[in-house]
């Protein structure tokens, strides 16, 4: 869940007009936010109770700008084609046609399709690496070119403060899979020498650092569905603390493949709506019936405000803070009562120095599951007394669940949100979850 700490007196319709198409429920309409105010909190959960948000942070060393950003998604590689996507209101969803998924009781998810790395990855390494590192890599780069950093450019900074952190929730579970089948069929002796270094979660920031020469903080963060959020909040405080004067931070996933779908066909957590793919993420709707998987990669480029200031960098948004916590409740189940999403959320609206009534944009997490969705909207009605004029959507409802990536890929829906002045859309939303009371949301 990400939250944007900004003000509107105006909130107004897209201008690409995304409900034509589509039913969407009455409190996820796209809205206007301010240009002028970019300030930006990302939280994992919000709070119990209304406090008095303390003072935020002045110094110019302590406060976290973005400047970049990166992603590799089911609309593409590019940021703005990305969010013109989930403005108009457009599934990425369909059958899955990687492999032969007929037998397979959920067949389609938020499967990209013609990903090209060509300027990015050198060919010989390309055709080695587990999709999950080459998402990783060209989002890393790109992130870096939108932050005014790409190739020489980066010989103005001092690399040794500049760090990579981005987590995933599966790691290169292709080559994992692979070099298994491997011993099985044929014996230890087939088995790739790559495959335990491309397997492991901390390949990702390790080959993009190699690659742009970054020597700061490194490593990654696995924590499912919460793990971009974490590598934005542990890149962030490297920065408070005076550790680095830049990250590289987010997620990357890749487990549209027969052993991650079966996996979660296992859970018994994937919609099977196979008829209609499109609409079949659909979080808040009271006929979900499960998650969608997705795949990609979101990754954000986090410095000091003043480095950011004496480079020249292109600011974006401000981090103002976050949390991270557990229920310790049950392995996939959240609390009903949204207990730990809600005492969470209150953290990190102190340690951003934002009160609860500064907020008016939730991105949700919103998975589409029909326990974690109630939780979540219970979580958010503790802490956000006065819900008439927050504005709450699910990008999960477009491109499904990109596990550790979604936070990633969330988190510049947000930004971009922010930035142009316009929401997107919550797709899919046929009949209205009953437990939200009227005017509770907009």
């Amino acid at each position: 869940m990400q939250a944007a700490a900004v003000h509107s007196s105006t909130l107004k319709p897209s201008p690409l007009d995304p409900f034509r198409n589509h039913k969407c429920s009455p409190f996820l309409v796209p809205t206007a936010a301010p240009k002028s105010r970019r300030r930006l909190s990302f939280v994992s959960a919000s709070a119990a109770s209304t406090v008095s948000a303390p003072k935020r942070e002045k110094d110019p060393k302590k406060r976290v700008v973005i400047t970049g950003m990166g992603l590799v998604s089911v609309f593409g590689n590019d940021v703005d084609t990305y969010y013109d996507k989930l403005l108009s209101g457009e599934s990425g969803v369909s059958l899955i046609d990687r492999f032969d998924a007929s037998k397979f009781p959920t067949r389609f998810g938020g499967q990209i399709r013609g990903f090209a790395s060509q300027g990015y990855i050198d060919g010989k390494n390309d055709r080695r690496l587990d999709d999950c590192l080459r998402y990783c890599i060209v989002a890393g780069k790109k992130a870096l070119e939108d932050a005014d950093l790409g190739g020489d450019k980066r010989s103005k900074i001092d690399k040794e403060r500049a760090g990579v952190l981005v987590g995933t929730g599966m790691g290169g579970l292709t080559v994992f899979s692979d070099g298994v089948q491997a011993l099985i069929e044929k014996g230890h002796r087939k088995i790739t020498p790559f495959f335990i270094p491309y397997a492991i979660t901390n390949m990702g920031s390790a080959l993009l650092a190699i690659d742009i020469g970054f020597m700061g903080p490194n490593y990654s963060i696995s924590t499912a569905c919460a793990t971009s959020n974490y590598c934005f909040y542990a890149a962030a405080n490297h920065i408070r603390r005076g550790e680095a004067d830049m990250m590289l931070a987010g997620g990357t996933e890749a487990a549209i493949i027969p052993i991650g779908l079966g996996g979660f066909v296992a859970c018994r957590a994937l919609s099977q709506r196979n008829d209609d793919p499109k609409t079949a993420s659909r979080p808040w709707d009271k006929d979900r019936d499960g998650f969608v998987m997705g795949e990609g990669a979101g990754i954000l480029v986090m410095e000091s405000l003043e480095h950011a200031m004496k480079r020249g960098a292109p600011i974006i948004a401000e981090y103002l803070g976050g949390a991270v916590n557990c229920d310790a409740y049950h392995m996939t189940d959240p609390r009903a009562d949204g207990l730990g999403v809600s005492s969470c959320i209150l953290s990190s609206l102190e340690d951003a120095g934002v009160s609860p009534e500064e907020v008016n944009y939730i991105n949700a997490h919103a998975t589409s599951t029909l326990a974690g969705d109630l939780a979540e909207i219970n979580a958010i009605k503790k802490v956000f007394k006065n819900t008439s004029e927050i504005k709450i959507n699910a990008t999960k409802s477009m491109i499904g669940h990109c596990l550790g990536a979604a936070g990633g890929l969330e988190a510049i829906a947000t930004v971009k949100a922010i930035e142009t002045g316009w929401l997107h859309p919550s797709i899919n939303q046929f009949s209205q979850y009953l437990t939200v009371e009227p005017g509770a949301f907009s």
